[in-house]
């Protein structure tokens, strides 16, 4: 053969045989990897999907930053348009939290109330088995009845006894005017005054009997009331307006005294604590006028007052973010959510939301346009 111009020699044919490529297969339609044993086509596709997935997740935390930052920037624009008779702090939504407990050991015969139920001041939310102080009660309410009967007799007694009493001293009187003018002897003196005398003390006797039958229908009334007093005891009644935050028993569970039954929230008394420093805390004042805006509802600003101001400067407390925050010695206020404002709302009160304080430390300032807003939700 001639290459180039030049010659070559020629190739064995078993040498050219090793050489060629090998042939492909006829039934082998996808190219296959050896390594990994799956056609390309279903790694391209799972390849895909992941692509997908992972924009999905992108946009995910995108649209989540956004609206985080959203609120952030609402948040910095309104602190940027506060005036300087203003102050604020961060806190969370608290309720005052009552333990509504049993008086008397005893078992829950009855469950009116549960969990995240808003109940009424003194309204029945649950009632203690009571069977045994009942038959107490009806015995002593017997006792009674029979106590009075025997005032009723003792009284009957002392009529009886004075009209004895007045007759023996009627003929006493007879007595006295036979003798002295001669026609009765001095022994029939003798007898009336003994009669008389018999009379008196007989009477005194009925009238002491009144009085111990009078004592123990007192005590038996006594008795009535206790057990009465003892079985309204065990019904237990919501002390103020709020929501059933936990049922810590069971039906049919027996406990002790003072044993819990329900955890309420008394959503009549809402507040927040926040922490302000010196030059601020100095000019906050008692029953100051403020509003708390809710991480929650933004847009929506909650009129309240102060209610409390600390009389001595402390730590911040841990949920303050900032080291240099921790690091001053700060001022706790309470700022209490309207009573009036939560009478009809007492609902959509939270616990534990956290939110902003913000109080006035002028009177004569107005409220910026965002913390005018709509004051309901």
């Amino acid at each position: 053969m001639e290459q180039d111009g030049k010659t070559s020699e020629p190739i064995a044919p078993e040498t050219a045989e090793r050489l060629s490529p090998p042939p492909l297969e006829k039934h082998s339609l996808v190219p296959v990897r050896a390594d990994a044993g799956v056609p390309i086509g279903t790694k391209q596709r799972a390849a895909v999907r992941k692509r997908q997935l992972r924009v999905l997740l992108f946009v995910v935390i995108v649209v989540l930053f956004g609206g985080a930052g959203g609120s952030y920037y609402w948040w910095l624009q309104v602190r940027s348009q506060l005036p300087t008779g203003i102050v604020f702090g961060n806190g969370r939504l608290e309720a005052d939290e009552l333990n509504i407990d049993t008086k008397y050991a005893a078992r829950i015969g009855e469950m009116l109330a549960d969990e995240g139920d808003m109940v009424k001041a003194g309204q029945v939310v649950a009632r203690m088995d009571t069977h045994d102080l009942e038959a107490s009660l009806k015995k002593s309410q017997a006792s009674v009845l029979q106590a009075q009967r025997a005032v009723d007799e003792a009284i009957a007694n002392v009529a009886q006894q004075t009209a004895q009493a007045l007759l023996a001293q009627q003929e006493m009187d007879r007595a006295v005017y036979t003798v002295e003018r001669g026609a009765a002897t001095r022994q029939l003196l003798d007898q009336r005054k003994q009669q008389l005398d018999s009379a008196n003390a007989t009477l005194k006797a009925a009238q002491a009997r009144v009085k111990e039958s009078e004592h123990a229908l007192e005590a038996a009334t006594h008795d009535v009331e206790l057990y009465t007093v003892e079985i309204n005891d065990n019904t237990l009644v919501a002390p103020r307006d709020g929501r059933i935050q936990y049922r810590v028993a069971n039906m049919g569970e027996v406990l002790p005294a003072g044993g819990h039954v329900f955890a309420m929230l008394d959503t009549s008394y809402v507040y927040m604590d926040i922490y302000l420093p010196t030059i601020a805390a100095g000019k906050v004042k008692f029953g100051a006028d403020a509003r708390i805006v809710l991480d929650a509802y933004p847009k929506f600003a909650i009129p309240a007052r102060v209610s409390f101001v600390a009389s001595q400067a402390q730590f911040t407390p841990k949920t303050v973010e900032t080291q240099s925050e921790r690091d001053k010695l700060m001022f706790r206020i309470r700022v209490r959510l309207d009573p009036a404002w939560l009478k009809t709302r007492a609902e959509l009160v939270r616990s534990g939301l956290p939110g902003v304080a913000y109080v006035l430390t002028d009177q004569a300032t107005k409220w910026p346009p965002a913390l005018q807003g709509p004051v309901s939700h």
